[in-house]
């Protein structure tokens, strides 16, 4: 399960095609230092496909940043671990010690947000009036944020394995609030819990041309003893695209 969830892609299927408008250094390399492309109404454009640094990518400057989301524990680099209820601590060490065979991607069912957000494969992000889409390469996941303005739902007796995600621009960070997950999602390989009682706040913003980084903070009171928060880097891939991935191809994983 862990190596099927962490490789990265090979080169893609497609014939090549070169990304337009990219930045590029004397040298021919890709400017990943080089200006924010905007949108009409002068937002940052998120679109582009993305995929996590190597290693996570550097150390943040800002001594503010929070701690880096790490794929297999997403609470290792928190000071003193996730802050779990005592229940939830039980259950994480329970799947861990299963080998972690409960994920749901070893059903071919979505991995959830957070996996999604620290997995190795690409994701096209494609930001719309109206909406942000991301398409994950690995199990071909999808995402729907809805940037027009809608609110959350209070009276949705719909639970998602993505949540239901409304956003908004506060400057030059899309700021997206998450809810009605349901209960028993992972939010990484050992099996940190997540519950329908969460609510996760991604907070987006793509400072250079190469580089963009979501802070992600959960606040689960149901799971956890407090909110955390979490930071995922993420850097630009050109002149590449997504390719298939089908879960159920071959699929030999047992419950």
């Amino acid at each position: 399960l862990v190596v099927g969830l962490t490789t990265t892609a090979a080169h893609a299927q497609w014939p090549h095609y070169p990304t337009p408008n990219v930045p590029r250094t004397a040298d021919g390399a890709v400017d990943l230092d080089g200006p924010v492309p905007r949108t009409a109404d002068g937002h940052p454009d998120l679109s582009g496909l993305w995929r996590v640094p190597r290693g996570g990518g550097k150390a943040d400057k800002d001594a503010d940043a929070p701690p880096l989301a790490n794929f297999r524990d997403i609470g290792a680099n928190l000071e003193g671990g996730l802050p779990f209820q005592p229940w939830a601590a039980k259950l994480r060490a329970d799947r861990e010690a299963n080998g972690s065979s409960g994920n749901p991607e070893a059903a071919c069912l979505p991995m959830g947000n957070m996996q999604f957000h620290t997995q190795g494969a690409p994701r096209r992000f494609a930001q719309l009036p109206g909406m942000l889409i991301i398409l994950y390469e690995a199990s071909m996941g999808y995402r729907q944020i809805f940037t027009d303005g809608r609110p959350s739902p209070d009276n949705d007796p719909q639970p998602w394995f993505y949540g239901y995600s409304t956003g908004h621009w506060e400057g030059d960070t899309l700021v997206v609030k998450t809810t009605n997950f349901r209960d028993g999602e992972w939010l990484d390989i050992i099996g940190s819990p997540l519950t329908g009682a969460a609510t996760v706040t991604e907070r987006f913003e793509r400072p250079t041309f190469g580089r963009m980084h979501i802070d992600v903070t959960v606040d689960d009171p149901k799971a956890y003893t407090k909110p955390w928060t979490v930071r995922v880097n993420q850097e630009i891939m050109v002149d590449e695209e997504l390719i298939e991935f089908v879960c159920l191809e071959n699929q030999r994983f047992s419950q």
